[in-house]
């Protein structure tokens, strides 16, 4: 999480919420103290990224890879 003073927040907004839209949390300080008087958070949350499947007990020993839709027609699903 950044903390930005609320002269850093005037001077680069559009920046700010650029980090914002992409999932930054932003917190801004005010006074000689710094305080912390606010904070910048997305309402809309980023994909969550899809972790690599694992091939369990073949992991290391071979490999996958998938091409297409994954799509099949019935007559290739029952091996006709």
């Amino acid at each position: 999480m950044k903390t930005l003073t609320v002269g850093d927040v005037k001077t680069h907004f559009s920046e700010v919420l650029k980090d914002v839209q992409n999932g930054e949390q932003i917190a801004i300080s005010y006074g000689k103290k710094k305080e912390i008087v606010a904070y910048l958070v997305s309402e809309i949350k980023p994909e969550p990224k899809k972790p690599k499947r694992k091939l369990g007990l073949l992991e290391g020993k071979a490999t996958f890879s998938w091409v297409g839709d994954g799509k099949i027609t019935e007559e290739e699903f029952l091996g006709l």
